[in-house]
């Protein structure tokens, strides 16, 4: 077994196909070349970015991670390279740009086929000569920066289909590195349940049933190491006894069809009600913590945020009416 520790998190495999993979990046990470590390989402491309920055010259420096697939193509170019006061609509102010703050340490282009061919041509053209020029600026500013990109498509398609620039492809693509798909490492779904179930606080975590591993072991998980931690996290949060049984699974975890319990007698609740419930449960769970309660429910921090405000509102309707009614 392998326990890689990068400077935020751990890498635990017992995976021939995983180890192969860290062994190429432990073989990389000391030279300058640049890396495009290929897979599905979840996989964890960008924790394989922090362990070739983290054993790499550069490691005292910061890494600076963009997801290429997360902002507008208009603002890229100035998420990138940064921008001069009065480039555009709304710039009030010099900034800086990720590329400037990666100086000296490394550049992480997550989702860089995404990146649209303006974008593209702007990025290779600095990867060529080591210099960009702020947008609205005029002075070419020159850094010292090792890019490693990451990507869950496939490129040489793209490039075929004339969605990604060969030029490109090629200076980013030194070494390929193919993250293992959770379907195909199975024996380090208990390594990966295992460690999700520990508590930041100390206290004993909850255990996982023999047949309830299985049933997980034997799931294919499109959304990978991922799916899975967000599962777990849950489990953490609605069940109530120390240990995860079958029966707590969703039912396409474990082979059952929603319509198996037909017959049962069922109590109906608003499905709002439900949700509601859940929200503020999970929020106890991680004492207020929003970040981390809406990437365990797999929603968007803003998508929390909407949630709330609603649940304020339904509660100051509320409060008039009881005033009224007791004044009565």
């Amino acid at each position: 077994m392998k326990n890689l520790r990068t400077q935020t998190a751990s890498i635990l495999t017992q995976n021939n196909l995983m180890a192969d993979l860290l062994q190429m990046a432990g073989k990389i990470a000391p030279t300058e070349v640049s890396a495009l590390i290929q897979g599905e989402s979840g996989t964890g491309k960008e924790l394989i970015a922090r362990f070739i920055h983290d054993n790499s010259r550069r490691n005292r420096l910061r890494m600076v991670s963009l997801n290429c697939g997360a902002i507008q193509e208009t603002l890229l170019l100035s998420e990138l390279f940064g921008h001069e006061r009065g480039a555009f609509t709304g710039a009030t102010g010099q900034k800086q740009g990720l590329v400037e703050l990666a100086n000296g340490g490394t550049l992480f282009l997550d989702e860089i086929g995404e990146m649209g061919l303006d974008a593209q041509s702007k990025l290779l053209r600095f990867l060529q000569e080591g210099e960009f020029r702020r947008v609205g600026g005029q002075e070419p500013i020159h850094v010292d920066v090792r890019v490693i990109s990451a990507t869950n498509k496939d490129l040489e398609n793209q490039v075929r289909l004339g969605k990604f620039r060969e030029d490109l492809f090629y200076r980013i693509n030194t070494v390929t590195l193919r993250m293992v798909p959770l379907r195909k490492r199975k024996d380090d779904v208990p390594l990966l349940v295992e460690s999700f179930l520990k508590n930041e606080d100390g206290t004993p975590p909850k255990r996982m049933s023999a047949d309830a591993m299985h049933a997980l072991q034997n799931h294919p998980w499109p959304g990978n190491v991922r799916e899975l931690q967000n599962l777990v996290e849950r489990f953490k949060v609605l069940v109530d006894g120390p240990v995860i049984q079958l029966d707590d699974l969703p039912p396409a975890l474990t082979g059952e069809h929603e319509d198996s319990a037909e017959d049962q007698p069922l109590t109906v609740f608003p499905l709002d009600q439900i949700e509601k419930k859940h929200i503020l449960r999970v929020l106890h769970h991680f004492k207020g913590n929003k970040t981390k309660a809406a990437h365990s429910m797999g929603i968007t921090v803003k998508t929390l945020y909407n949630k709330l405000a609603t649940y304020e509102k339904e509660r100051n309707e509320i409060r008039p009416q009881s005033e009224v009614a007791v004044m009565h």
